[in-house]
């Protein structure tokens, strides 16, 4: 299981650029014109971790299979979308299927490249956007709320949970607040989420930068991180153009890149693990001389729901999970080493797995 993030922005903000840059394709035809992108592309794309090629050098794997991660390239909205304004209501149904919204935020000047309102001003875009998706949800709200009159009158139970969840998020956005600053009890969380409120995904504003502000960020960037911290929420500082230029070389080139812009990593990279944060995403591996495979979980995942996402048969028919820690794999070199050395655990049905967890299923069919 990887995730899917969905990256939107106003018109001409980057956020095809980037789709472009993280899918290694130039699919998104990212033009200088409003709503050139209106289908939304889907991009897969393979989570870096070094952890797994370590683990694939020890153990001869003969394929390293990384983990994937969704990215849908949703059109530009613009004000107004909540009531059907340029790609309005296509973009809603889009972003109401992804996991979290990555907001692309202008923190660039460039005359040759117009802004949708005429100006530079990150945290002003951010407010659009989520003024939008807010309104959208207060309409779906109050359209739900009229279609439950009858059942909650009749006394469904259902009904009745449902409407007292729906009246607890109009009460925050009719106070401008987003459905993810509602507390929810554990119990209603599962039905929380099949509500499906588009401002109760979590959100990670990607501060896209000109490739001189790309190691540190600039005035734009600083505001947008304030509003983020603020808000409780992520921010990233992304140059979509080096990005995409990174994309197109080969991994030595897009590392002397790298070095020469003063930059640790690819964007790319931090773009993921705050999206890996966000969500509250693990990896755990599988590791053997066929391949070396990582797998994406959330925190918390008990072993029988890890196998699973394997496969359904490996969940239902559990018996045990072989455990090593991912140092202990590496630092004795491997599974029969780390055997020898009293390192690996038979873990059972109640075991939380953890990150970087190096596991062996054993299951009846």
């Amino acid at each position: 299981m990887g995730f899917k993030m969905g990256i939107v922005g106003l018109p001409n903000v980057g956020n095809s650029t980037l789709f472009n840059a993280l899918t290694r394709t130039a699919a998104a035809q990212a033009a200088n014109f409003p709503f050139c992108t209106i289908e939304p592309n889907v991009g897969e794309v393979g989570v870096p971790d070094d952890r797994l090629d370590k683990l694939a050098a020890i153990a001869k794997s003969k394929q390293i299979i990384p983990t994937r991660m969704t990215f849908v390239d949703i059109a530009g909205l613009v004000k107004g979308a909540s009531k059907g304004e340029g790609l309005g209501n296509q973009f809603l149904a889009n972003i109401r299927e992804v996991d979290a919204i990555a907001h692309v935020l202008r923190c660039f000047e460039d005359g040759d490249v117009t802004h949708v309102e005429g100006r530079v001003d990150p945290v002003s875009d951010a407010e659009t956007i989520e003024t939008e998706l807010m309104l959208a949800d207060i309409e779906s709200i109050e359209k739900r709320l009229q279609g439950l009159v009858r059942k909650v009158r009749g006394g469904d139970k259902e009904a009745v949970a449902q409407e007292r969840l729906l009246k607890m998020a109009l009460e925050a956005l009719e106070n401008g607040h987003p459905a993810r600053t509602v507390s929810v009890d554990a119990e209603d969380a599962k039905a929380w989420k099949m509500l499906q409120l588009l401002t109760a995904k979590p959100v990670l504003y990607v501060c896209n930068v000109g490739e001189a502000d790309a190691a540190e960020g600039n005035a734009h960037s600083a505001a947008v991180a304030e509003m983020a911290a603020a808000q409780g929420n992520a921010h990233v500082i992304i140059s979509a153009q080096i990005e995409e230029e990174i994309s197109q070389l080969d991994p030595e080139e897009a590392e002397m890149f790298l070095t020469e812009m003063g930059l640790k990593e690819a964007g790319l990279d931090r773009l993921i693990r705050a999206g890996y944060d966000l969500l509250h995403l693990e990896t755990y591996f599988t590791v053997g001389p066929k391949e070396a495979r990582a797998w994406t979980i959330r925190q918390g995942t008990s072993a029988p729901q890890a196998a699973g996402v394997i496969h359904g048969d490996f969940e239902r028919g559990f018996i045990r999970a072989e455990t090593i820690a991912y140092d202990d794999f590496v630092a004795l070199g491997g599974e029969q080493a780390a055997k020898e050395a009293g390192k690996m655990r038979a873990e059972g049905k109640t075991y939380i797995v953890k990150d970087g967890d190096v596991l062996h299923f054993l299951f009846n069919t």
